[in-house]
């Protein structure tokens, strides 16, 4: 018997991620069990929170036309639909950026009750910020981090850029600390291009971190989640990338090769399963989360955390789910019925 029975899927957000959400939320909507679950779709962006298509159980899906969606009350988390106020049981977040990876979103559920498939406000305010995850992690015995700098906007560009590559050295990535999909994100190979690259990541996020380039062997992602007993780790990925590094072609324009279970030593993939349970369980995660690595010689280097991946048909955690012999649909059900 399930806990719940209306799903809100969340999609879309105020990032430039929003279009990935979509893609990865109507997936995940298309998946949830339809013998168990009423299904509703939201797209949400820049506080307009639409219910886009419905799915009751044991029926066929309807989605609303464009200028005939109904707007979500946001006091209560409810829909009106032909004169039936549907108030929502659990919401699967799959908004990629902001305001879903943020703590927000989760923030909003929190105070109002509802139960979600995230982690917490907290936990995915801190994980969800490169260098704030990082510091956390900092003291953690089981992994390695590459060394790395932060600059906020407003801050001497020119000067921190000298000061970074006199102390890290070349090459370097700079990311944005908040934000996905590898939108941002430059390998700089030249001392002159750093503060153009700064100023690029800071198109999406105030405060932009540069790392030292870590070379390695493999570069692996493994997922995790709480499946009501334990945590599990799901088969390990390795990621092949044309451009030497998972950037957003590599990510959704084919230009990777993406091995499911990860041609690695046995030893290596239990390294990195038991190095994301333990990153799951330090943070304090809850239900799906994915972690990345570089594998070196001197051990296994962690780069971030995923708390809300990628969910299409394509995407790295349907091919590990399907690799351990579980349908995605019972995966989603394991995720709703214990987060």
């Amino acid at each position: 018997m399930s806990k719940y029975q209306s799903i809100a899927v969340i999609y879309g957000s105020d990032s430039s991620e929003w279009e990935v959400s979509c893609r990865s939320g109507e997936f995940t909507a298309s998946r949830i069990d339809e013998f168990q679950y009423d299904v509703y779709e939201i797209f949400a962006r820049f506080g307009q929170w639409r219910l886009v298509a419905m799915r009751k159980a044991n029926s066929m899906r309807v989605a609303f036309p464009e200028g005939a969606q109904p707007q979500v009350d946001k006091s209560d988390f409810s829909v009106m639909v032909l004169g039936e106020k549907i108030k929502f049981d659990f919401a699967y977040i799959m908004q990629h950026g902001a305001p879903g990876e943020t703590g927000l979103l989760q923030g909003y559920l929190e105070m109002l009750g509802v139960p979600h498939s995230s982690c917490s406000a907290f936990v995915t305010t801190i994980a969800f910020d490169k260098y704030s995850c990082k510091s956390y992690l900092r003291n953690a015995d089981f992994v390695k981090m590459a060394k790395d700098a932060l600059i906020r906007e407003g801050e001497d560009v020119e000067d921190f850029s000298v000061k970074t590559v006199t102390r890290l050295g070349l090459p370097l990535f700079v990311k944005p600390t908040s934000g996905g999909s590898s939108f941002g994100i430059t390998k700089v190979e030249k001392a002159a291009d750093l503060p153009a690259a700064i100023r690029y990541a800071f198109k999406e996020s105030s405060t932009v971190i540069v790392e030292a380039a870590i070379y390695g062997e493999h570069e692996l992602t493994c997922a995790a989640y709480f499946d009501g007993t334990t945590v599990r780790a799901l088969p390990v990925i390795e990621i092949i990338s044309e451009s030497g590094w998972f950037d957003y072609d590599a990510k959704y324009n084919g230009l990777s090769r993406e091995i499911c279970p990860a041609p690695i030593s046995d030893s290596l993939t239990a390294t990195v399963q038991e190095t994301t349970c333990k990153i799951y369980r330090f943070l304090g995660c809850k239900g799906l989360v994915r972690m990345d690595y570089i594998s070196t010689p001197d051990g296994l280097y962690f780069l971030e955390v995923n708390i809300i991946p990628g969910m299409t048909n394509a995407s790295l955690v349907p091919k590990m789910v399907r690799a351990s012999g579980m349908s995605i649909t019972d995966f989603l059900t394991t995720i709703i019925e214990n987060s």
